[in-house]
């Protein structure tokens, strides 16, 4: 499994063969500068709700790649299947086996509106595992409870993928112990620097996290985790 960051929210997983885009917000984002989504090759784009840093690229890049299935809550699949983007629609607690390996919708404390206003249902993350890895993207979320159910519900974590920029999101600290519900120690740090309200000390981070016994990696923009 590799992991890239492409800035704020938007993750490339490569799992067994197939890409799957998480949450693209590349066009809008002043701290990209050499991303093209017209070249952007996926199959799969899992969007964790409904505001516009997650959503903005989908519409262009589904239309750029018709084959790709579009995978959200019921709210948002049936919002962008009216704009002709075939679409899979999950709720909380569900999961799905794909052809890439099972993906679980798991809760998240936020909220979801679509760019015109329309009802983005309720946010989540995601869980996507097979026989081998696992991995645990969150969306945008506070620091819930409701994580500890991961670990007894889902394989156990190889890496987690979690907010850390505040204000919108939990922050570091946070993050922190949402690492202890979900039993994974080894955390990729995202929604953070892009707009001057999640602007973060990034080695003071890291520094809490280390002090906790645990590794916080913040990737540059186009660099790639391998799992």
């Amino acid at each position: 499994m590799k992991i890239t960051y492409l800035g704020h929210a938007t993750l490339l997983v490569e799992m067994n063969g197939k890409k799957i885009l998480f949450d693209p917000f590349i066009t809008g984002n002043e701290m990209v500068s050499d991303i093209d989504i017209n070249s952007l090759k996926v199959d799969y784009i899992f969007v964790t709700h409904g505001h516009q840093d997650h959503v903005l690229d989908v519409e262009a890049i589904a239309k750029n790649n018709p084959e790709a299935l579009l995978v959200s809550n019921f709210e948002v699949a049936t919002w962008f299947g009216n704009k002709g983007i075939e679409g899979h629609g999950m709720n909380h607690g569900g999961k799905y086996t794909f052809d890439f390996g099972t993906a679980k919708y798991v809760n998240a404390i936020h909220s979801s509106m679509l760019p015109d206003g329309s009802n983005g249902g309720n946010p989540g993350g995601f869980v996507l595992y097979d026989d081998s890895k696992c991995v645990y993207i969150a969306g945008d979320t506070a620091l819930t409870k409701d994580m500890e159910l991961i670990p007894k519900t889902c394989p156990k974590l190889d890496i987690a993928v979690l907010p850390i920029g505040d204000n919108f999101t939990m922050g570091y600290e946070d993050a922190a112990v949402a690492s202890d519900f979900i039993k994974c120690n080894q955390v990729i740090g995202y929604h953070y620097d892009t707009f001057p309200p999640i602007k973060i000390d990034k080695a003071k981070a890291v520094e809490y996290f280390e002090k906790n016994g645990k590794k916080l990696m913040l990737p540059d923009i186009g660099e790639s985790i391998t799992v």
